[in-house]
């Protein structure tokens, strides 16, 4: 399969914090090893990014409190690694090009519910943001570490 004759996904992505600053991850249902990711996903058709990543948030922990607090510039990427190309999104791209936003989660946690129509978590924790790089999939990485470096300037 030629890698870059696939296009990218639109995504959006969103860091949300708590009030101490440690960020939301869960791990994927589909990666079950000890592998986190924050909230992420694709913007449908129409969609703009700011609905999309409330939609996703929503699809994916169940939560709505919360205060956009930023919309990080620019966008991040990631390419998919070989043994996923052609299996992930019915093989129609090679990685997602994303637009992220911070958040502060305004809720209580009770509101954090994983057990929606479509799961893809199974378990979520507040992690401190250096944390990030370690417990992300190897190929989304770069992407965390570069995301690291706006929210470090964020939060100090």
């Amino acid at each position: 399969m030629n890698k870059q004759k696939l296009p990218l996904r639109s995504g959006v992505g969103v860091v949300i914090l708590n009030n101490e600053n440690k960020i939301f991850v869960g791990k994927r249902k589909d990666n079950p090893v000890d592998k986190w990711q924050m909230p992420q996903g694709g913007v449908d058709i129409g969609e703009d990014y700011l609905t999309a990543m409330k939609r996703e948030l929503f699809e994916e922990t169940s939560i709505i409190s919360i205060q956009v607090l930023k919309e990080i510039e620019g966008y991040f990427e990631y390419q998919l690694p070989k043994n996923l190309l052609g299996i992930i999104w019915k093989g129609k791209f090679r990685g997602q090009k994303q637009k992220w936003f911070i958040a502060k989660f305004t809720g209580d946690e009770k509101e954090i519910n994983l057990n929606t129509k479509y799961p893809e978590f199974i378990e979520w924790k507040w992690v401190m943001p250096e944390e990030l790089p370690v417990i992300i999939v190897d190929f989304k990485k770069a992407m965390y570490i570069e995301l690291l470096k706006v929210i470090r300037k964020f939060i100090s």
